[in-house]
């Protein structure tokens, strides 16, 4: 037991191929504003039939500059260059809303500052249900599930438990931007199809889609805030989370808002060690956050763009990541190394396929590019080695625009309830790749359990062939980010 607790670990790959070509940024943000003030109307009428409970969340007196937690693979580091963080004195960590929550409650570290599935259970059985995470507003599949019981509790928070999802309230975008209608919606919760939490017409009301937190780490690497890109700014991004998660009665003041974005900005989150590779940073690797904070100054829109459009480099370096290379060649047979090679094995196989394609920057494997793609992850059907049980299903028809007629079946609209475009269906952000193996599962939609289920579902929805070897290879890899 001591010395699994001495040894713990991270990691993913999205490579990723555009079913249709990247959305424009020109017709951000108009549509950006729309949704806002649809989504906090909703929870301020949702009010009425969740109950009320405020217990506060709690948190760690002490950020430290440079710490550590256990996670499924081994120890992932949290550092922040310019010094420890006294929680009781940030507004990260601050109730700001009516309901206990904080930004800390769905951001915590030992979950690379994101939300894992294990940790959410593992807070609902320790609590019986009543930790601030688990409020009904967006915690449940639908707002007016009953949460008197635990039995009632484990059955409205089995998404969040099973594959850490939240749910999102979104209105449907005005007439005007509005190129698609809800035709019809396989809903298990009758969240959506519910007038009073949902649809009103096939055109107007709330859209109940369930989706997994991002990181509150690593945001200086972003080019889209949340999956949709619905949030313009970091600053933005805070007040709407909240007055809509938290439940607030009003928008932080701006000194509040700076400092929570500043916090966020500081913050950096990444694999430290391995359970069998041992330190990343051992014999010239450069895993670990350290050296992933360098690279923030370095970092701008655009950079490194896979279709050649970088203004300051238009050549295209396919070669993402040089973490591991110097395990390339190291000798030895025993565990450790083996495991090292390994990894250095997978760096190379990510360089070398089309992972780099949408996770394209310079030793951090975010999306430097302002776009969204559909990779077919919301796909109702053909989606190998995902699991979409559970979440609902919507048939989108095409009314206006150069898709008329077309119909889409997806468990998720994606950028579509933002921009109101059918080209838009199904599309997402690509997300940042550090840290992954302390917040499993993955993609929007916690489809993915395991980052082999991750790697198995590009090997066969866009033929990108690897045999078994390959495969674990690329998982280590991913494991270690």
């Amino acid at each position: 037991m001591q010395c699994r607790c001495a040894i713990a670990l991270l990691a993913i790959c999205v490579l990723i191929i555009d079913l249709y070509h990247p959305a424009s940024a020109q017709d951000r943000d108009q549509p950006i504003r729309d949704w806002m003030q649809g989504a906090i109307d909703h929870v301020q009428r949702m009010r009425k039939v969740t109950p009320f409970d405020n217990r506060a969340q709690r948190a760690p007196r002490v950020i430290f500059k440079y710490q550590f937690d256990l996670d499924a693979e081994g120890v992932i580091a949290t550092y922040q260059p310019s010094g420890a963080t006294f929680t009781p004195n940030n507004s990260f960590f601050k109730d700001l809303g009516t309901n206990g929550r904080t930004c800390f409650t769905c951001h915590q570290p030992q979950d690379g500052w994101g939300l894992g599935a294990a940790g959410a259970k593992a807070r609902f059985e320790s609590s019986f249900g009543t930790d601030p995470l688990f409020r009904s507003i967006d915690g449940a599949a639908c707002p007016s599930d009953p949460v008197t019981t635990l039995a009632d509790k484990r059955k409205a928070y089995k998404l969040l438990m099973e594959k850490g999802l939240i749910r999102i309230g979104l209105p449907l975008p005005p007439a005007a931007d509005l190129q698609f209608e809800v035709t019809s919606v396989v809903d298990p919760y009758k969240c959506t199809t519910t007038p009073a939490t949902g649809l009103t017409s096939p055109t107007t009301g709330i859209v109940s889609v369930y989706r997994r937190p991002l990181p509150a780490a690593n945001l200086g690497f972003v080019a889209n805030i949340m999956w949709d890109g619905r949030e313009p700014t970091l600053e933005s991004q805070a007040v709407n989370a909240t007055l809509i998660h938290a439940q607030a009665n009003a928008a932080p003041d701006a000194g509040r808002k700076a400092q929570i974005v500043a916090f966020e900005k500081g913050l950096f989150s990444a694999q430290i060690f391995d359970n069998r590779a041992h330190r990343l940073t051992a014999e010239n690797a450069a895993g670990g956050p350290v050296a992933l904070s360098l690279q923030q100054s370095k970092f701008y829109i655009g950079m490194n763009d896979p279709d050649g459009l970088d203004t300051r480099n238009a050549k295209f370096n396919p070669d993402i990541f040089e973490l591991y290379k110097p395990w390339a060649g190291l000798l030895g047979e025993d565990s450790q190394t083996q495991q090292r090679r390994s990894i250095a094995r997978g760096e190379a196989i990510f360089n070398s396929g089309f992972c780099g394609t949408c996770h394209n920057t310079p030793g951090v494997g975010s999306r430097s590019v302002d776009e969204f793609r559909n990779i077919g992850t919301s796909d109702s059907a053909n989606v190998p080695n995902l699991d979409i049980t559970g979440l609902p299903v919507f048939t989108l028809t095409c009314t206006k625009g150069p898709l008329a007629k077309l119909v889409f079946k997806v468990t998720d609209p994606g950028r579509a309830l933002i921009t109101g475009q059918c080209a838009d269906i199904g599309r997402f952000k690509s997300p940042g790749i550090r840290g992954l193996a302390a917040r499993a599962p993955y993609f929007h939609n916690g489809s993915a359990a395991t980052l082999g289920d991750l790697v198995d579902f590009y090997s066969r929805r866009f033929t990108f062939t690897l045999d078994a070897r390959q495969k674990a290879d690329l998982v280590n890899f991913l494991a270690s980010l």
